[in-house]
């Protein structure tokens, strides 16, 4: 490593290390995890402290590769601070391997409970359901992914990459589950294939036209949840009762307001009724469009039949919230840059993300949001003092909606 880098990552740029002392007994449980071979007791890496490492990484931007991560494990304060010892770039690597990501996810169901709901319009209080957008996004790793392998790129070359199937508590302002897979909307992969087969019961899903399927729309209400869901402009709709529009409907530009049937076979078709709210919107005409252009209208579905038209709505435009989350995950928490090539590698780095979002979450009672994660990387490193950071808190509590 280059004398620039090494001074990058010298003792006085890794500060505030007290705060992950508290990671400690979060990860505790997974101290002994892959350590079954281990009966030399060899193992100086353990889960827990890799996921310290991965973690500190995520809050210091300074540090992104397993090289890095390495550097700093030679340093005092960061193994004082995370109980490790120096490790070496293959026992970093190995982990990837080694460690079962799925081990993580009680330690993420923990956190879920002791999230801090964010500011969102107060008509969403009569929802009985979790409010849950679901969405996918992909990450490009490393060319050594064959079985990734997806769609070529202008020039002809394989494009390697993965998707991470994402579950959002819109009202927490967190991710609450990620399942990474190939990048090929397809097969075992396929979009809502993986999402019916994570339904959960008293959830209200809200989701794009991609899933759109009948199947999926009966395993939701089978699965005791709801859905919202945008149909595709040329879906087959037959009206079985046409409602009359409130003028709090009017005035969200709803258009439509019926009880229907979906599709033109009865035996595919979703087996409850379904509510139809149609909003009049003007398409964006610089927007990149991977389907056909839109019409000017927005076809909402959902079997909540006795929610009004501007709620059904309302929920529909809090699908958002994800995408804004992706941009915060691959950006802001450094996850564009893959530490792993393997599928439980990346899901274990996933999860650390998923738990650095619910902890900015819980210790500033407001949803992560740029400003504020770097303000908590300025304070890390020293640049930013007790004061500051309590006054930067004190400022967003304020901005944001009760």
């Amino acid at each position: 490593m280059s004398a620039p880098v090494r001074a990058l990552l010298s003792p006085e740029v890794i500060q505030g290390l007290k705060h992950f002392r508290k990671l400690r007994p979060v990860l505790k449980h997974l101290h002994d995890a892959g350590t079954e071979r281990d009966r030399a007791g060899n193992r100086t890496l353990h889960f827990d402290e890799y996921c310290a490492l991965v973690l500190l990484m995520m809050f210091n931007p300074t540090i992104r590769s397993l090289r890095a991560i390495q550097q700093i494990s030679n340093l005092t304060p960061v193994q004082k601070a995370l109980g490790v010892s120096r490790t070496s770039l293959g026992s970093l690597s190995e982990s990837a391997r080694v460690f079962d990501a799925e081990r993580m996810l009680p330690i993420i169901g923990k956190l879920a409970k002791r999230v801090h709901p964010t500011g969102y319009d107060p008509r969403l209080k009569d929802l009985k359901q979790i409010l849950t957008a679901v969405d996918g996004t992909i990450l490009k790793a490393l060319p050594c992914l064959a079985e990734a392998m997806w769609v070529k790129t202008r020039n002809g070359l394989p494009q390697y990459a993965w998707r991470l199937h994402t579950h959002f508590d819109v009202i927490s302002g967190v991710p609450t589950r990620m399942h990474g897979t190939n990048a090929g909307n397809r097969g075992a992969a396929n979009e809502w294939t993986v999402l019916r087969h994570q339904l959960e019961a008293d959830h209200c899903y809200v989701l794009d036209r991609g899933y759109a399927k009948f199947a999926l729309f009966n395993a939701i209400v089978a699965a005791r949840s709801s859905y919202v869901c945008r149909l595709r402009d040329d879906s087959n709709i037959t009206l079985l009762e046409q409602r009359p529009l409130t003028a709090q409907a009017q005035a969200a530009g709803i258009i439509r307001d019926a009880i229907v049937h979906l599709g033109s076979d009865a035996k595919c078709r979703p087996k409850h009724a379904v509510h139809l709210v149609t909003i009049a919107v003007r398409p964006n005409p610089r927007r990149r469009h991977t389907g056909p252009p839109s019409n000017g209208r927005l076809l909402i579905a959902t079997n909540l039949l006795d929610v009004p038209a501007e709620i059904i709505a309302l929920i529909y435009q809090y699908r958002w919230t994800i995408e804004t989350f992706f941009r915060f995950f691959k950006q802001i928490l450094g996850c564009r840059h893959l530490l792993s090539a393997c599928p439980n590698g990346i899901a274990i780095q996933a999860y650390c993300a998923l738990i650095a979002c619910m902890l900015l979450n819980v210790y500033t009672g407001c949803k992560p949001r740029l400003r504020t994660y770097e303000m908590f990387c300025l304070y890390l490193q020293g640049w930013a003092t007790d004061a500051e950071l309590m006054a930067h808190l004190e400022k967003i509590k304020n901005q944001t909606p009760k």
